[in-house]
């Protein structure tokens, strides 16, 4: 059994906010750790709003919220209903209390327009990520196994690579035929996974739609960015945007695109096993969206997450910016990572004081003033 990290975060919003709402891609386990959260509500109602016997209990949904205002609601894939969140608002004001919904969704964008519309002030947000290096604290050929196989917990829980390899491409045809429609995007199935593969040989690179759009065979640049966004409103797909300070320099103003979850990347790739992976031109950059992602999870809510590049090669992977707090982190695919010197001139570009480089290695240590080589698992003792 795994305690993922979230479930204290996700309690303790319960206790202070009336709604909370727990985004993240299908498969991540969210209904899971709402069971886990439930049992611990003595009475808790779980409903899933994909059967239709549960939608059909919410056919009036303010006489049913009424009647169950002394308990904890749990809704399950909660996107399949948008009309409920007129229904809460209402609802919540009536009778303002802590802990009275935990809604779960897959899709952020549209949940976050909805539940926004609606919601706004009464309702704290939460994403539910796959598997963390911190979570499952593996040793090295664990951490390993985790890059090529991703956080999805039935990948990672699989029992060997191979059928590892087999649920993801099972997961992805899945997603474009089933769980697309059923939110109600209508976008052709094979289109959509060639512009995702085209993605994943890009992992890391600036988005150019119009190049994008010409190797879908002509499609718009509106098209490459239509089927971007519903990548990223799904959680399959990052789009980091660039750091742009007023320093009078030529600046790198395209977004970064990541696959987020590096098994599903590696499933796009055909790569089967650490052997195909460590031999494949992608490696390095899947090795830094990863680490990305492992960053990005286990950062505040209220913190920023950008990359820096200049035209003339300053570069840094990720800027994190939290209130008062700026650091940098450099990701390396190296066991001894020496960063380039447009890491060390980003630096003074930004007069930034601290800064990670984040590698495959065994323990942190120091690099240069200021500069630190750190283990992937020690990520979450940055903001301890």
């Amino acid at each position: 059994m795994f305690i993922r990290q979230l479930q204290r975060l996700v309690q303790q919003r319960l206790r202070h906010a009336p709604a909370v709402v727990l985004l993240g891609p299908r498969q991540v386990g969210k209904t899971t750790l709402a069971g886990d959260i439930a049992a611990l509500h003595p009475g808790a109602v779980v409903l899933d709003l994909e059967r239709e016997s549960d939608r059909a209990a919410l056919e009036r949904p303010e006489l049913f919220f009424a009647a169950h205002r002394d308990r904890l609601l749990v809704l399950d894939e909660v996107q399949h209903l948008p009309r409920l969140f007129e229904a809460l608002r209402p609802e919540i004001d009536a009778h303002r209390r802590p802990g009275r919904f935990l809604l779960l969704g897959s899709a952020s964008g549209e949940l976050l327009r909805q539940s926004g519309e609606s919601l706004a002030g009464r309702v704290a947000y939460l994403e539910l990520t796959p598997f963390l290096a911190a979570e499952l604290a593996p040793d090295l050929a664990g951490l390993q196994s985790l890059w090529l196989r991703g956080g999805f917990p039935l990948s990672w829980l699989a029992p060997d690579d191979d059928a590892s390899f087999i649920w993801r491409q099972d997961f992805i045809r899945t997603f474009l035929q089933r769980d697309l429609p059923g939110m109600g995007l209508r976008i052709p199935a094979d289109a959509l996974r060639r512009f995702w593969q085209m993605l994943a040989h890009l992992q890391g690179q600036m988005f150019n739609a119009s190049q994008l759009g010409q190797s879908l065979g002509g499609a718009s640049h509106s098209t490459a960015t239509r089927y971007l966004d519903v990548l990223v409103d799904t959680m399959m797909v990052r789009r980091l945007p660039p750091h742009l300070p007023n320093l009078g320099k030529r600046l790198v103003k395209s977004p970064r695109v990541y696959l987020r979850d590096s098994g599903l990347l590696h499933a796009l790739l055909g790569l089967a096993t650490v052997r195909d992976l460590q031999g494949h031109p992608v490696a390095g950059a899947s090795w830094e969206g990863f680490v990305v992602e492992q960053v990005a999870a286990q950062l505040p809510a209220d913190a920023r997450l950008s990359f820096y590049r200049t035209a003339v090669g300053a570069e840094i992977d990720l800027i994190v910016e939290h209130r008062a707090r700026t650091f940098a982190v450099e990701v390396k695919f190296s066991s001894a990572p020496k960063p380039a010197r447009g890491f060390w001139q980003a630096l003074r570009d930004l007069r930034i004081e601290q800064a990670y480089v984040v590698a495959p290695v065994a323990r942190r240590y120091p690099l240069a003033e200021g500069v630190e080589v750190l283990p992937v698992q020690d990520l979450g003792a940055l903001w301890a």
